[in-house]
């Protein structure tokens, strides 16, 4: 064999191996780099690149891609590891080859890394998740598995960081200029993953290098098999779903109030100070009011946030969420969706864009099609802070009421694309649904250090989006609340009177009169204003599932993006009126807020009918657009968002009718 002509470039080494085997988070651990890990097939739909330390002075850049199952596949993932071996994406062929293997399930993985290895690039072999393993029983002889491969075999756990420094040794061995190509010292089978030849040669490999692990009991059937058949079970496991969620959201609001009452303190010190520095104007209006209370109305909602991804990548992480995938499976092809739908679901839940995005790994375009036109009704992480502002109104100091509703809104959602994709799989996109083929990995302890990082990934992703978007509406929803000028309300100049006459005998009653002439002319301003006007216009529309004219615009605002509502509600609803930034809470602010008639913004049927119609309704001119761009066509999106728009106000206005 002719060495590789030495150069001065990075080399680059592909990252493979099966859904499942702690790839993404070997990755993390290699690069240093916070990424999403999924347990699911299909969970990064586009290669990614990171830096990886090999050596003193020495780096290497690591190409993530997808979980696979076979390198010969025809699906999308597959050709995208085919096309990077190949050469066709990047810079040509990559140097090496990380072949990631799961210790707990070494057969069938072993196959795969057969298949690699007939590629013919220098490869190390990781097998990962050797803590876990060891505590079932195997016993791993790194030397005879290198020596049955050809090729440096490393025993690593990416969640410890046991073998990690070996594991780039290795890597810096293989991607000399030198470097020596596999000579496994058994043939390899050549035929595909699955085969009999393929499961002979790799039994044959496991039984020289491994020792089989004990079970749990006489029957052979492990705690992880019994454990298996309740969270997959059809009813039992959906049970168990419902009830873990209750207790997660329940858990966010009992764990989020301590960390809201420091954002809400911290926002209110900081109103009082501008309002200490700067004098009585214009300028202190937009400052206290536009500024610092529209994006308080926001931030005060990040606590939730942080929480609800840190639990959910604990439960991830632990193996429980891919069993959930499971039950769930059975429901989604009755409706008929695809089993490659429920990533795409799942992710959703976070942001719908990268979860439409992600639909172009299932095959099948009548699939696809009905799985973007059904994402948007997954609640993202952008309604979190309106459920939390609405569920908060409806169930004050009741944790646990209020997890219930939380938990309510994802059914609901979820009810709904389930419903739709029935409706468009007996009409317009007929056809059978493929089933999903999923994976379930180990039972094992969550790690915190992961989840930590996932929570500040999507922290710092809410807070980016509140220092921009967020920011520039608040103050363009307050300039729209303050301009044109208004003339004072002619009742207000009688209580000011009225103020004056009593101020030297009974200053308590001057101080109610000169609030009551506030509160007029702050109404007064608020109605013939710019905002005031577009809500008085489309009030009309909105009127019949309760809202008024500062709730419809604040429901027009919000289609830019739904996390500004509470922004545009706080600007619109608190500035110049009796609910005010520097009270002890932002919700309180809310909570006291009054139409025009005195009367509550926020009535029990009001939040109630608010609260359906952000479940169903679409609210996002991005994810229009990004459906847009995946079907190829405006009519879809279209179509999608007049579909979610009258589904959300009929619920909304069934459910007003009905608290009203």
């Amino acid at each position: 064999m002719t060495p590789r002509a030495v150069t001065s470039r990075v080399p680059r080494i592909a990252l493979l191996g099966n859904p499942n085997t702690g790839k993404s988070t070997l990755y993390n651990r290699l690069c240093g780099l916070r990424t999403k890990t999924a347990n699911f097939p299909g969970s990064t739909t586009e290669h990614q690149v990171g830096r990886c330390a090999i050596g003193p002075g020495a780096d290497a850049e690591i190409i993530d891609l997808p979980g696979i199952y076979s390198l010969v596949l025809e699906i999308p993932e597959s050709r995208l590891c085919r096309d990077c071996l190949e050469g066709k994406i990047g810079d040509g062929r990559p140097d090496a080859a990380l072949v990631v293997l799961d210790a707990n399930n070494l057969p069938r993985h072993l196959q795969f890394a057969a298949s690699a290895l007939r590629r013919g690039i220098p490869t190390v072999v990781a097998i990962n998740m050797i803590d876990t393993a060891k505590r079932r029983g195997l016993s791993l002889d790194e030397h005879a598995a290198s020596m049955e491969l050809g090729v440096p075999v490393v025993a690593v756990s990416a969640r410890s960081g046991e073998g990690i420094d070996r594991l780039r040794e290795a890597l810096a061995g293989v991607t000399a200029p030198d470097a020596a190509r596999p000579l496994p010292r058994l043939p390899l089978p050549d035929t595909e993953i699955g085969s009999s030849a393929a499961v002979r040669w790799a039994a044959e490999v496991f039984g020289t290098i491994a020792s089989h692990p004990r079970t749990d009991d006489e029957d052979g059937r492990t705690l992880r098999d019994r454990l298996d058949d309740a969270f997959t079970h059809p009813v039992a496991g959906i049970l168990v779903f419902a009830v873990a969620m209750v207790c997660l959201f329940a858990a966010i609001y009992w764990l989020a109030q301590f960390p809201m009452d420091a954002v809400d303190g911290t926002f209110a010190w900081l109103a009082s100070g501008v309002e200490a520095i700067v004098p009585p104007g214009v300028l202190q209006d937009l400052l206290v009011h536009g500024v610092v209370g529209g994006v308080a109305a926001t931030v005060v909602f990040l606590p939730q946030i942080v929480l609800l991804f840190f639990l959910l990548s604990l439960l991830e992480d632990s193996g429980y969420l891919a069993r959930a995938a499971f039950a769930v499976d059975r429901v989604m092809r009755r409706v008929g969706l695809p089993g490659q739908a429920f990533m795409p679901l799942l992710s959703a839940h976070a942001c719908a864009l990268p979860a439409i995005m992600s639909t172009r790994l299932i095959p099948n375009p009548r699939d696809r099609l009905a799985t973007i036109l059904v994402c948007p009704f997954m609640s993202c992480s952008a309604r979190v802070p309106v459920y939390v502002l609405l569920i908060s109104l409806l169930f004050v100091g009741e944790p646990l009421l209020a997890g219930l509703a939380f938990t309510g809104c994802y059914a609901l959602g979820a009810i709904a694309a389930l419903g739709t994709a029935k409706i468009l799989r007996v009409t317009t996109l007929r056809g059978p649904s493929t089933p999903m083929v999923l994976e379930l990995p180990e039972y094992r302890l969550p790690s915190v250090r992961t989840a930590v990082g996932v929570a500040i990934e999507r922290g710092l992703l809410f807070l980016r989006s509140a220092g921009s978007v967020i920011l520039s509406i608040a103050i363009v929803m307050w300039w729209l609340s303050a301009y044109p000028k208004a003339e004072a309300d002619p009742r207000s100049e009688s209580l000011r009177q009225q103020a004056a006459a009593h101020s030297a005998t009974d200053p308590s009653r001057a101080e109610g009169l000169e609030g009551e002439a506030t509160r007029l002319d702050a109404r007064r301003q608020q109605a013939e204003s710019f905002a005031g006007r577009l809500g008085s216009a489309f009030e009309p529309i909105f009127a019949p599932i309760g809202l008024d004219r500062q709730l419809t615009v604040a429901v027009l605002t919000s289609f830019l993006a739904r996390e500004v509502f509470t922004t545009t509600v706080f600007v619109l609803a608190g500035a110049g009126d009796d609910a005010r930034v520097d009270q002890p809470s932002t919700l309180d602010a809310l909570k006291h807020s009054q139409r025009d008639d005195g009367t509550p913004v926020f009535t029990t049927a009001t939040a109630a009918s608010l609260l359906v119609f952000y479940v169903l309704a679409m609210q996002c001119l991005p994810t229009l657009v990004v459906v847009a761009r995946e079907t190829g066509s405006w009519r879809w999106p279209l179509a999608q968002l007049a579909y979610m728009s009258l589904l959300a106000y009929f619920a909304a206005w069934l459910t007003f009718r009905c608290l009203a």
